[in-house]
């Protein structure tokens, strides 16, 4: 949608409404309350709907915490996307962004809204909305809807949802800021400011926010980095440098092969790796890592109302938001999961070192019998190498704080508009129109090989001056690359200094060559037009007058994904196109030998819908909201019809119950309906390897029926709710799982040659295989690349219990205490089997209290809650918060697979059993608010006041980034004054 084109939008909104027979009645923009899940104007905010809101006070009293600290630590969120957690495929490319993600059934299945109103989904692999840019200088409170809404909202609030309110009534000037004490940091920031004018016919409110978080690095940290028999899975690869190797010799009858086995570089262990019991040398690549990587945000907001009558208003409301980590860390370089071009001196099975390499003849030099007699060559396979790690990368060794890190750019920006009439067209009915148009770009950059190249330049025919067909090796622009780990004199990350003559480096010039820049590109936008009426129906019950609300809306969704030319399959189709030129290979696999090549691609849907609501008053006692929808999808998609009722009964002044049914839905995305794929990164055979996503053009939307029943008891000084939920949920849109796709086809070698498993096989990319789906040696540790797809999946019931208990002691010591506790206890998380190509990959199973790595779930701990003791007195208020998260297992432990299996790395092969549990842990925060006069709040905060670690996991950073907080203590100055 285009300004001009919003713009003739907004025309004709406002010709509608003029020309509608309106009343003089006057309306009152403050008289006006939006409570999340109703369409009805004067909806009143005790109904039965189970809605938690969060005041611009409350939060000012939890020490104005992040997007991610909120929404971590309420009960009623699980599985949060926001700190750095490079290494799972649903939170990869999500460097300086936030989610929300209700009950822990996804971040998908939350809506999440601004002033009643849709945002658009970033589009990353999980798409969701990016809380980071939502504009926190304006938000006055947030309203969480713990419940289905799609009867009223539509596609996505499966979940919940979660409305941000700005303040619409400011008057006057906001000003304020914090600044956060982290230690190894430099420390985070905010500064924000308003300011709101409410005149005769009009108001204003036009706020600016900035953010900054400074880079922690992993190595600050004790617990991210370890040793690799504390957590093999830590980190440590088999795909790294200093690396393994065969040794080559001529052999007669057969000609230059294998004359020794495996092998790990002499350098290993001085430069911090470990030789396992097998001497294969694994090094670690987690130390070159942020946790947290620096980042700077930004967010405008303005919004404006005009009384073009006494009884219609006609409002705009303008956002723009900027995300930009100029510096995301990640390891030097990749593993290379594609062998090289046999035409550039390479083999099927990986890459070979000619013995005239002067890295080889050092190494050989300084290690004598390192190599049988009789080696003239050695071979890198594929999945065993990167051209660099421990040492670092001297491409990058210019950047800030220099730990030989492969750096990349991530930038967000956000652009919303949104204007629409609203009021009333006599006494009792009011009604709403509006067009919003949101429009979401996220940047990034990484580096990848070009694997011909790095073969070209391991005979001594790399560089950029270098004409392979004319060169000499080494001489001239032709240069050598060195791939053992006499290249490195130290450790990059530890300082460990390897023995022996000075090292043979590369430079930076020869990797900047074949270690080479890509770019993505992914915009999505939101369009949408809608218009409510509410008001009396005439009918009156027992209760007061029965309440309507009817309305239509019209959404269209666009994504598009466009890639630079070295990461772009279309420029660069086959392995060999950089040295060659070639465009014919079949398949078309891409040059880059890690990440993968992606094509450019677009998607768009266009969705119609309408909705009703009542609200019946059946007696002053007993009130019913009934509500249902209609959406049509169109194409294949289809439509669906949701009907839901909501009641409320109050049986005594201090006890009451609530409960509703219906059903809700999810339609797929734009960007799961186009046939091309994103790729993770994930691991397999304890090495990291590629795995692309593809879309689904006949993706299905998924459907829900949601139950609940609470009941809410209050007596003068105390309050408590107790609300019992239930989702069953089917054709949940997922992806493939990809453990349980590798478990079931290598659960026995017969499999590989099994007719009923032909499907799955060419799933699979096998390293001496060709880039054939299938083809190869069908073995996991020879797996170099996996293709999954978003799929229409097995069913899922989610259920649990909410607690909220609230207890005011009144006057103690002249001020006054008050305590309270909000829990989720979760009853169960069962996920239906999972079935790719006809084969069941993974069986049914309850997620609740597991981990649930590599699954079609997040994690799902049991308990989590918190709970508070508030006491204010004269012009301080002081809180004291405990939140807990109960322990959870690791699945795998259970199944004794994959870090639980035995260890053939380290002599014995034991069963390591450490992070089987990964442990509860109990937070406390202390927040500290001094008002100066009435406009000026002083305020001090200590987050994780004990400076508690993450409990342990056996991932890379060696804890849960879903759930845990890396940062340790915060400790936080602030102040906010109105003027």
């Amino acid at each position: 949608m285009t300004v001009k084109g919003l713009m003739r939008a907004s025309s004709a909104l406002t010709a509608l409404a003029m020309v509608a027979g309106l009343s003089a009645t006057s309306y009152a923009q403050d008289d006006v309350i939006i409570v999340t899940g109703s369409v009805i104007r004067g909806t009143p905010e005790d109904a039965a709907l189970p809605v938690d809101v969060l005041s611009a006070e409350e939060l000012a009293r939890l020490g104005n915490p992040s997007p991610v600290e909120l929404i971590k630590a309420l009960p009623v969120s699980s599985g949060v996307i926001g700190d750095t957690n490079q290494f799972d495929s649903r939170s990869q490319a999500t460097e300086g962004m936030a989610s929300v993600n209700l009950r822990g059934l996804s971040p998908q299945r939350t809506l999440v809204l601004l002033n009643n109103r849709r945002l658009v989904p970033a589009g990353t692999g999980v798409p969701f909305v990016d809380l980071n840019l939502l504009p926190a200088a304006a938000i006055g409170r947030i309203e969480i809807l713990k419940d289905g809404a799609a009867a009223i909202y539509g596609s996505d609030a499966i979940g919940g949802v979660v409305n941000f309110i700005t303040r619409s009534g400011q008057e006057g000037f906001r000003f304020g800021g914090d600044y956060s004490f982290i230690s190894d940091t430099d420390g985070d920031y905010t500064l924000q400011g308003s300011f709101g004018h409410q005149g005769d016919n009009f108001r204003l409110m036009v706020a600016a926010g900035y953010q900054h978080r400074s880079e922690l690095l992993a190595m600050d940290r004790d617990f991210a980095v370890q040793d690799f028999e504390a957590n093999p899975e830590g980190g440590w690869t088999g795909g790294g440098n200093p690396a393994t190797f065969l040794p080559l010799g001529v052999i007669p009858g057969v000609g230059v092969a294998p004359i020794g086995g495996l092998r790990a570089d002499p350098d290993c262990a001085a430069l911090g790796g470990f030789v396992t019991a097998a001497n294969w040398c694994r090094t670690q690549y987690t130390g070159f890592d942020a946790l947290v990587e620096e980042e700077d945000r930004y967010q405008l907001w303005g919004e404006m109302g005009v009384d073009l009558t006494d009884n219609v208003e006609w409002e705009i409301s303008l956002l723009y938001g900027h995300d930009e980590v100029p510096r995301y860390r990640t390891s030097p370089m990749y593993l290379l999961t594609q062998s090289p071009s046999v035409s550039v001196g390479g083999s099927p099975s990986g890459f070979v070192v000619p013995g005239n390499n002067p890295g080889f003849i050092q190494m050989v030099t300084e290690n004598p019998g390192i190599v049988p007699a009789g080696t003239v060559a050695a071979l890198f396979p594929t999945l065993l190498f990167r051209p660099l790690l421990a040492g670092g990368n001297p491409a990058f060794a210019g950047n800030p704080d220099d730990l030989g890190s492969a750096t990349g750019l991530r930038e967000n920006e956000s652009f919303r508009i949104s204007t629409g009439l609203n009021g009333e067209l006599n006494d009792t009915t009011s009604f709403d129109l509006n067009v919003t148009y949101h429009r979401y770009e996220r940047f990034y950059d990484g580096y990848d090989s070009f694997g011909d190249r790095v073969q070209l330049a391991l005979g001594g025919l790399g560089g950029p001056n270098c004409n392979p067909a004319t060169g000499t090796p080494g001489v001239g622009g032709c240069m050598w690359y060195n791939p053992f780990g006499n290249q490195a004199p130290t450790n990059a990350v530890t300082g460990a200094e390897r023995p022996g003559d000075e090292p043979n480096q590369n430079s930076a010039e020869l990797i900047n060559w074949f270690f080479v820049r890509g770019t993505t590109t992914l915009e999505t936008e939101l369009f949408v037009a809608e218009g409510t009426l509410s008001g009396e129906t005439g009918w009156e019950l027992a209760g007061g007058p029965v309440l309507y609300g009817v309305g239509g809306q019209y959404r269209r969704e666009t994504y598009s994904a466009a890639y630079g030319d070295n990461n772009n399959i279309a420029v660069n189709p086959c392995r060999d196109t950089p040295v060659s030129g070639n465009t014919s290979c079949d398949p078309q696999t891409g040059a880059w030998a890690f990440l993968g090549s992606n094509a450019d691609s677009d998607a768009d849907g266009d969705v119609y819908a309408i909705f009703g609501e009542l609200q019946l008053p059946v007696t002053d006692d007993f009130n019913v909201q009934l509500a249902a929808r209609f959406e049509d999808y169109g194409g294949q998609t289809g439509s669906t019809f949701d009907p839901k009722v909501t009641a409320r009964w109050q049986i005594s002044d201090g006890f009451a119950l609530r409960g509703s049914a219906g059903t809700t839905f999810r339609g797929p995305p734009a960007q799961q309906t186009v046939n091309s794929n994103v790729t993770s990164l994930q691991v397999i055979a304890s090495s990291f390897r590629p795995v692309d996503v593809f879309g689904n053009p006949a993706l299905a939307p998924e459907s829900a029926t949601n139950y609940s029943i609470g009941a809410l008891f209050s007596t003068d000084n105390f309050t408590a709710s107790v609300d019992y939920f239930r989702y069953e949920i089917s054709d949940t849109i997922t992806t493939e799982p990809l453990s349980g796709m590798v478990a079931t086809l290598f659960a026995d070698p017969a499999n590989c040659t099994d007719p009923a498993f032909d499907g799955l096989r060419e799933r699979f990319q096998f390293n001496d295989g060709g880039g054939v789906a299938g083809a190869g040696t069908c073995a996991a540790a020879n797996i170099a690349r996996v293709r999954t797809e978003v799929v229409n999946g097995g069913d899922l019931t989610s259920s649990g219990v909410d607690f909220i208990l609230n207890y005011d002691f009144g006057d103690v010591l002249g001020g006054s205490l008050n305590a309270g506790i909000t829990a989720t206890y979760m009853l169960g998380n069962e996920l239906g089997e999972e079935i790719v190509e006809g084969v069941v990959v993974q069986d049914g199973f309850d997620g609740v209290g597991f981990m649930n790595f590599q699954t079609t779930a997040y994690p799902v701990p049991e308990w989590k809650g918190r709970g508070f003791f508030e006491y204010s007195v004269g012009n301080i208020d002081t809180r004291l918060t405990f939140t807990y998260v109960d322990s959870y297992r690791d699945q795998r432990a259970d199944l004794g697979t994959g870090p639980f299996a035995p260890n053939p790395y380290i002599t014995g092969n034991p069963v390591l059993m450490q992070g089987a549990t990964i442990d509860s842990q109990l937070t406390t925060d202390f927040n500290l608010l001094y008002h100066f006069g009435e406009a000026t709040t002083f305020s001090f905060t200590a987050i994780n006041l004990t400076d508690e670690d993450p409990s342990f996991a056996r991932q890379d950073y060696n804890y849960d980034p879903f759930t845990g907080n890396p940062v340790g203590r915060v400790i936080r100055l602030g102040f906010n004054t109105e003027f």
